[in-house]
């Protein structure tokens, strides 16, 4: 998909005992409740003119995602890839122009796979180990490729809708749907979905579920390891 292209003490909890987030003492429960199961929040076709917005609030908020990037834009914008990281953020492959790849040749998939897996290596994001087919468009020969470079192809079971131009309520409303284990679309421009950050904070706390990382085994949401 593509159109441009309080605090929740548990999750916060959690993260400032890891070290990856700074709260005041007071705002921290002496026990925190273990998580009743863990979503995976996904955010596409970054990084670009709204990521550090997204990363603060997400910190702010004690949620960690990934984020599938485009090779362009990590290319062009290494220090918003590192920034990722530096937040907690896990990166993914999703292309180096977001074509429809289904439509490709296999030496172009090939490219568009490759290219990026490079670009947010140079940028400072690691190799990734997932995949995301842009507009969730997938063949066998999409797979094989994914398989050439060791990705784990990841698609979703909720779609937020914010690249058709969803309202924060309705981006909150498909959070709420999660069950454990489930991955949702999200996209790193629109302006919806960084002002639902909050809410989808709100959200998933009063569900007993957490923010995970995708295992590259399964393409579920699992505990960060």
């Amino acid at each position: 998909m593509r159109a441009r292209s309080h605090l929740p003490l548990l999750a916060a909890a959690a993260l400032a005992a890891a070290g990856t987030l700074t709260v005041p003492a007071a705002a921290v429960p002496t026990q925190a409740a273990a998580c009743a199961g863990y979503v995976g929040l996904t955010f596409d076709d970054g990084p670009g003119s709204g990521t550090t917005t997204l990363l603060n609030s997400l910190k702010q908020y004690g949620l960690r995602a990934t984020m599938f990037n485009q090779g362009q834009y990590a290319a062009a914008n290494p220090a918003l890839v590192r920034a990722q990281v530096s937040a907690g953020m896990w990166v993914g492959n999703h292309s180096y122009t977001h074509p429809h790849l289904t439509q490709q040749s296999q030496a172009t998939i090939d490219s568009e796979i490759s290219r990026t897996q490079q670009a947010i290596a140079n940028a400072g994001g690691g190799t990734p180990r997932l995949f995301r087919p842009p507009y969730g468009e997938t063949n066998a020969t999409v797979k094989a490729v994914e398989a050439k470079y060791g990705l784990t192809e990841v698609l979703w079971q909720v779609d937020s809708q914010d690249w058709n131009n969803a309202s924060t309520d309705a981006i909150v409303a498909a959070v709420g749907r999660l069950t454990n284990g489930q991955v949702i679309l999200m996209h790193d421009w629109p302006a919806n979905t960084r002002a639902a950050i909050p809410r989808i904070a709100q959200t998933l706390a009063a569900k007993g579920l957490c923010s995970g990382m995708i295992s590259p085994q399964t393409g579920r949401a699992v505990a960060p390891g």
